[in-house]
């Protein structure tokens, strides 16, 4: 299930025993984690919450508290953070885990204790004994990252939790910014929410005003005029670029990273890979690919090559000479336009 599931099916019904949140996207598990604290009542936390870090803290421990009953209170809520024992990851110390007594847990939960393991992985070892029983007996709670449709419904779902709006162009606004990350999308709408904290409305103007573009996006622009050939506009953002302190090598950097990618993803989508199956084989972020797909189709694979070596070449100029990294560009925009194949693809 998901984090909105959950918080519905532990607000309205009796929670389960055992429970595993499993996933990578940090924002999500803390959610989840806040919510079964939640439903312990605040004077009651201090003798009935149990938090327990697997690289740090033996196993044993937790089990312990996981069997104790609550403490003046209906029920105990043990959490057990980062057990690396179910993937295929050594951990970083040579705690050991008693995970035969682990297995007899499994087989009986305590029913008075809501047992939690939270677990930032992106897949656990299916081939593990103890994994198999776990996934019999625990709720599964998906806390991977969020695609882009999904990063959008989050976010309308928890302004829409503080009766907030937000327009249509204002998200579409935000995920631009952030790369549709839902890490960086909810880290700003706190700043957003104070904002508008009169009219509880969020527009355009107001994500414009305070969500930074990332050097990536930035970039990105930078990459499309570059591939239209478009001098004036493509020495501007660099300047902006340089004018905003970004170091020259950093932005030859992505520039180079940028361009890699769109090869990458022309080539392998030539070859009938989906968009789904180009984020994982190239292990980025969707809605990078989205974009990059949506670019590709315009340019040859030969006009993409071209402005790759060139970058390179730029890279080798500005770590091995003295000459202005402004210059630099400038040449490399005049030779590229120069080049054959760069056209449409």
């Amino acid at each position: 299930m998901d984090v909105t599931t959950l918080k519905q099916q532990i607000t309205s019904k009796t929670p389960a025993m055992v429970y595993l949140a499993l996933g990578t996207q940090q924002v999500l598990i803390q959610r989840v984690r806040e919510m079964f604290i939640n439903l312990i009542p605040e004077e009651e936390r201090v003798m009935n919450v149990g938090s327990y870090d697997m690289e740090t803290t033996p196993l044993a421990v937790a089990l312990d508290d996981a069997m104790a009953a609550p403490f003046f209170g209906e029920r105990r809520l043990v959490l057990i953070n980062k057990p690396y024992f179910f993937t295929g990851e050594k951990g970083p110390t040579k705690i050991e885990h008693d995970l035969d007594s682990l297995s007899n847990y499994l087989q009986h939960p305590e029913p008075s204790t809501i047992l939690v393991f939270l677990a930032p992985y992106e897949k656990l070892d299916g081939r593990k004994k103890i994994v198999k029983e776990l996934k019999k007996v625990a709720v599964t709670v998906d806390t991977a990252p969020l695609d882009e449709a999904h990063a959008r419904q989050q976010v309308r779902a928890e302004l829409t939790s503080n009766q907030y709006t937000i327009d249509e162009a204002a998200i579409d606004e935000l995920v631009q910014r952030t790369n549709a990350d839902y890490e960086l999308m909810n880290a700003n709408l706190s700043k957003l929410k104070l904002l508008t904290y009169q009219d509880r409305h969020i527009t355009q103007q107001a994500v414009e005003k305070l969500v930074p573009q990332s050097l990536d996006e930035n970039v990105f622009d930078l990459v499309n005029a570059v591939l239209k050939h478009d001098q004036t506009r493509s020495i501007d953002l660099y300047d902006q670029l340089i004018a905003g302190q970004q170091p020259p090598l950093r932005i030859n950097a992505v520039l180079i990273s940028q361009f890699r990618l769109l090869l990458q993803i022309k080539i392998l989508s030539s070859r009938g890979l989906s968009q789904g199956s180009l984020a994982q084989k190239l292990k980025v972020h969707p809605y990078r690919v989205k974009l990059g797909l949506r670019t590709v189709r315009q340019f040859s694979l030969l006009a993409l090559e071209n402005a790759y070596l060139g970058l390179v070449n730029i890279e080798k100029a500005l770590k091995t000479t003295q000459r202005d990294p402004k210059l630099l560009f400038q040449l490399f925009m005049l030779q590229y336009g120069q080049q054959q194949g760069v056209g449409m693809g």
